[in-house]
């Protein structure tokens, strides 16, 4: 069965991520089709989204996962950091 968790950081407002959806089947399904919309990157990870599952939506990640978004969310930035500099060229 498909798994989906969506995060959200805005370091401005919350020291670290949240969890802003997360679901299983047709649901998760839907979250992927809405991120794949809107460009938002994608990554699969059966352990983190295990974990995921388990938090409460609209609350800050769990800390035993911190280290594992930290480094997808750093590949996400230093991928789009270079998308930009392609598109700026």
């Amino acid at each position: 069965m498909t798994k989906a968790a969506a995060l959200q950081y805005d370091k401005s407002k919350a020291s670290a991520p949240k969890l802003t959806a997360k679901g299983q089947g047709t649901v998760a399904e839907k979250i992927i089709e809405v991120a794949k919309a809107n460009n938002i990157p994608l990554h699969a990870d059966a352990d983190l989204i295990e974990i995921l599952n388990k938090a409460e939506l609209d609350t800050e990640i769990p800390l035993e996962v911190y280290a594992i978004v930290a480094e997808i969310f750093a590949f996400i930035y230093k991928t789009n950091q270079q998308s930009n500099l392609k598109n700026a060229a």
